[in-house]
């Protein structure tokens, strides 16, 4: 028998001469480089590790530049110096970028809602809806209140009202129109039920304000108007009750159903070649992956809370506008403060997703409370730090809240799946019992012939 040369075992063992019953013997193989095997290994774990992260490095390495190239600008003269058209050149990019982000809203928002409503029963929807609202509601009040409480315990702007006159000065030569909380409220309510559903993608409904003079008196008059802005609320209405209608539809919708959540998982690949860290793609990636949410509630649940559950950008205007009270040293009485809350609870459903969105909406609650608008501009020069914090606590919200609501929906499965004792009467009268056999019955015993057979008299039943 002629032997195989030896063979490389993968485990670490080599394979010697056979021995005499034919069964091969294994050595331990020698590595003749130890060192470099380590090398290696220790070169592999880092590449794997920078190509695991490089999103971050990145980023970093991209925040740094901009930093250094930003600083460089303002020390050589700032942007007159630079022009209006490099100003512009240097800031494509960025704008590409929210552009493609912007164009990617309304479809990931629209078929992520509509696949996750028609995969919900309509009593799990009503009863999943509602506890949905009542979270967001109640944790959006109690972040604007956590941020008019923390303004008011803190004053951080009662240091700066020396500087207030120096700041007001700019910007109070025209002063617009106030916005009444009121008509504000009135928006909210028409963009929530949008009269074009085409319009609503690019447009939504706002009121503007008209000086008039009626019998020599200058009044303001509210004129409806449509700004350049997405309404998110009226499109979240719509795919919601679609999706209802297409689950209703039965076997019917099962093709539309089918169509959205394969265009809503097409969306997801979109924005992931977009943008890597987008936070509603990312966020129902972890929750349903790591926090094992179910799929038919994380898409139903986070495009709403995405969109009205704002409790970073609540508290962060209820902050703001008490400093800017603060700053123009006007106090602010419980009237004040309770329409401060409101409105920030308000203003916050549906802002934009969009950087320093939440800056847009703070001139609400400015207006609403007759505080200088102008003065956001000393918000924005921090809101690039602030608005990441916000989000942090947004994406925290939603994610806690799909937590619960999916724990709720555990708990109420379970209760309904424990078989109850029911007592059922029948109204039938009982049939009687059939007579019992003698044979093989052991509860009829007595004295037995030989042919197995006793006389009746002589049975005895132990019954």
């Amino acid at each position: 028998m002629v032997a195989d040369p030896p063979r490389g075992d993968p485990k670490g063992f080599e394979a010697a001469e056979p021995t005499g019953n034919g069964a091969p013997t294994l050595l331990p193989k020698e590595d003749p480089d130890p060192a470099g095997g380590r090398c290696c290994g220790s070169r592999e774990r880092v590449r794997r590790c920078l190509r695991a992260n490089l999103l971050v490095l990145l980023t970093v390495a991209a925040v740094v530049a901009g930093v250094a190239l930003g600083l460089g600008v303002s020390g050589a003269g700032g942007a007159l110096a630079l022009g209006p058209a490099r100003l512009a050149a240097f800031a494509f990019p960025g704008e590409l970028l929210l552009r493609l982000l912007k164009m990617i809203i309304l479809p990931l928002v629209v078929c992520s809602l509509i696949g996750g409503a028609s995969s919900l029963d309509s009593s799990a929807l009503g009863r999943l809806g509602a506890w949905a609202l009542l979270f967001f509601l109640v944790t959006t009040l109690l972040a604007s209140a956590l941020g008019v409480g923390l303004a008011l315990a803190l004053r951080p702007g009662a240091t700066f009202a020396a500087i207030n006159a120096s700041v007001g000065a700019t910007g109070a030569e025209e002063e617009a129109p106030s916005k009444e909380v009121l008509d504000s409220f009135l928006d909210l309510v028409r963009n929530i039920f949008p009269s074009n559903l085409v319009s609503a993608a690019f447009s939504s409904y706002s009121t503007v304000y008209e000086s008039r003079w009626i019998n020599g008196t200058k009044v303001k008059v509210p004129v409806g108007d449509e700004v350049d802005s997405m309404n998110i609320l009226g499109l979240v209405v719509f795919a919601i009750i679609f999706g209802v209608a297409l689950q209703k539809l039965g076997p019917e919708g099962e093709l539309l159903i089918r169509f959205f959540n394969s265009f809503n998982d097409a969306t997801m690949v979109l924005v992931s070649w977009i943008m890597c860290s987008a936070t509603l793609p990312l966020m129902m990636k972890c929750v349903e992956e790591r926090n094992g949410v179910a799929k038919h509630i994380s898409r139903f649940i986070l495009p709403i809370g995405a969109t009205v559950n704002m409790d970073g950008a609540a508290l962060f205007q209820c902050v703001a506008a008490v400093f800017i009270a603060q700053l123009n040293q006007q106090p602010l009485d419980f009237v004040k403060i309770i329409t401060i809350l409101v409105t920030a609870t308000a203003s916050s459903v549906g802002a934009a997703g969009i950087p320093s969105g939440g800056v847009l909406t703070l001139a609400i609650i400015l207006e609403a409370v007759n505080l200088p608008v102008h003065d956001i501009s000393l918000i924005l020069a921090v809101d690039w730090l602030v608005d990441r914090s916000c989000t942090v606590l947004n994406v925290e919200g939603d994610a806690f809240g799909a937590g619960l609501l999916q724990n709720y929906m555990d708990r109420a499965e379970m209760r309904s799946s424990v078989p109850e004792l029911i007592q059922v009467k029948s109204e039938m009268p009982l049939a009687p019992l059939p007579a019992p056999t003698e044979e093989g019955n052991p509860l009829l015993k007595h004295r037995l012939g030989s042919a197995g057979d006793a006389d009746p008299c002589e049975k005895e039943s132990v019954m």
